[in-house]
């Protein structure tokens, strides 16, 4: 198998992988969340802080000041 071959099959896998992905983030309900660091986008470097998921991970929210001054105190 070559490189582009190799490149295209590790893709396509990506792409399903980041459908389940999205399908599982969909149908989650998001009981309970927590204020977490994350990645701004996927392909980005930028560290953001954020309400996430504690279930399926997902950016649910952006925390207000008071509760993000909490946050970085602890």
């Amino acid at each position: 198998m070559g490189k582009s071959q190799k490149v295209a099959t590790l893709l396509g896998e990506r792409q399903k992988i980041e459908k389940e992905i999205e399908d599982i983030q969909k149908s989650c309900q998001h009981p309970t969340k927590s204020i977490k660091n994350v990645r701004e986008r996927l392909d980005s470097q930028t560290i953001v802080t954020r309400y996430v998921c504690d279930e399926c991970s997902l950016i649910i929210g952006i925390p207000n000041n008071d509760e993000l001054q909490n946050f970085l105190k602890q």
